[in-house]
């Protein structure tokens, strides 16, 4: 045999055991190999009420130490893989929740409503519940109602699961926060769904990528889940950005999560952070806009079109600004009201720039800039149009407004 039939028949060889191996780990994905060991873990006395004393809760009191989470992105193997190197997560268990069945398998689990999810046990000291709300809209695809991935259905969906209604407030609004990142075209579809009991997988589904590196390494290369979070979130996946944003909305104020109820004093001892610490924590967008005087594309803000009951804050921080009461469709593309949420909740600049003067619309406390106002506004409203950058506002729904702090700011809806 000459070396080119040689050189002919190893390659022959070699794609052949690459094709076998290929299948060996797409059949290894579809089946089930043992029973499952560990017991099925209840949820945690579900309420409808804003009580944070549970460990369960995001809010946590002084020594509490260790608090779960049950979340679900898609194939268990790669959610688990990517929470467990973590600060501050403890243990994190592959499993099934949501479905109608106590007795859910791999082959069945599917057919009874349950969607492939993860146990999360964490320290809420050093990681909170909006952080991992966070990481997983981060190393996911949470625009995919449908799936995930290469595995479709909705037992793949992604989801989020709350124990209480502090947990549920806290999960809307790390999403709402992402949505005004303008990372994505549209609002996420990701469901925020009541926390049931939750099944472990059977023991070859835990800790697979360490107990079967090669197998995984394959399967989540030709998912195109690695390629895909690179793309859209970069150097950005690997931190909490959005989530401590809104933990921390105002240097010295009480964070959002801390549920201490906000006043129009809350924020008289503000502290506006440092450049390093704003850059860290905010949008590109949001930085740019907030602290650049910059201004976002038209038409590209999902406040635009939003008309939910709701207060808008200030991204920066947290001090509210406005209210759906006095917001309208102004048509141009940007956020637009006829008046601030209070006479005296932002201050007015004259600006030069531009070839023109307008006037700036500024946030009183954090000094960001929002906007400029003009007066072609709805005349039977005060001819007013305050019109903003959608980066630089958080909005609050009203039925978040309660848990968020923002109690007392629903009279002015």
């Amino acid at each position: 045999m000459n070396r080119q039939n040689l050189m002919m028949s190893l390659l022959v060889v070699i794609l052949t055991a690459m094709i076998v191996l290929g299948l060996y780990i797409a059949t290894d994905r579809f089946v089930d190999k043992a029973a499952v060991s560990l017991p099925p873990v209840p949820v945690p006395s579900l309420d409808t009420s804003d009580d944070t004393t549970k460990p369960e809760a995001v809010v946590v009191s002084e020594g509490v130490t260790q608090a779960t989470a049950v979340l679900a992105n898609g194939c268990f193997w790669c959610v688990e893989h990517d929470l467990e190197p973590l600060p501050g997560v403890v243990e994190v268990i592959s499993g099934y929740t949501g479905g109608t069945t106590d007795t859910p398998t791999y082959e069945n689990h599917t057919a009874a409503g349950h969607r492939e999810a993860v146990l999360v046990t964490y320290n809420p000291q050093i990681i909170t519940y909006a952080n991992l709300v966070e990481h997983i809209i981060k190393h996911g695809d949470p625009t995919d109602a449908t799936g995930s991935f290469y595995d479709r259905g909705p037992q793949y969906a992604p989801a989020i699961y709350y124990a209480n209604q502090t947990e549920a407030a806290i999960a809307r609004n790390v999403i709402t926060a992402v949505d005004a990142t303008g990372v994505f075209d549209a609002p996420l579809p990701l469901q925020v769904l009541p926390r049931s009991t939750f099944y472990p997988a059977e023991d070859y589904h835990q800790d697979y990528a360490k107990n079967n590196a090669l197998k995984y390494s394959y399967y989540r290369n030709a998912s195109g889940r690695t390629a895909y979070i690179d793309g859209v979130w970069g150097s950005e996946r690997t931190t909490f950005s959005i989530s401590n944003a809104l933990q921390q909305p105002s240097g010295t104020v009480q964070p959002t999560t801390s549920m201490q109820p906000y006043t129009e004093s809350s924020w008289d001892t503000f502290v506006k952070p440092d450049a390093a610490t704003l850059r860290a924590t905010l949008s590109e967008g949001a930085y740019k806009v907030t602290q650049e005087d910059g201004t976002e594309r038209a038409f590209t803000s999902p406040l635009d079109k939003n008309f939910e009951r709701g207060i808008y804050v200030d991204v920066v921080s947290g001090e509210p600004l406005f209210s759906s009461r006095d917001k309208f469709d102004s048509g141009t593309g940007w956020p637009s009201f006829v008046a601030p949420i209070t006479e005296g909740a932002v201050t007015l600049r004259e600006d030069k720039k531009l070839f023109s003067t307008r006037t700036e619309v500024r946030s009183r406390f954090a000094d960001s800039h929002l906007g400029h106002v003009f007066n072609d506004g709805p005349r039977d409203r005060g001819g007013m149009r305050y019109c903003m950058n959608g980066v630089a506002l958080r909005f609050i729904a009203e039925a978040e407004m309660e848990a968020a702090g923002y109690g007392d700011w629903k009279a002015m809806l």
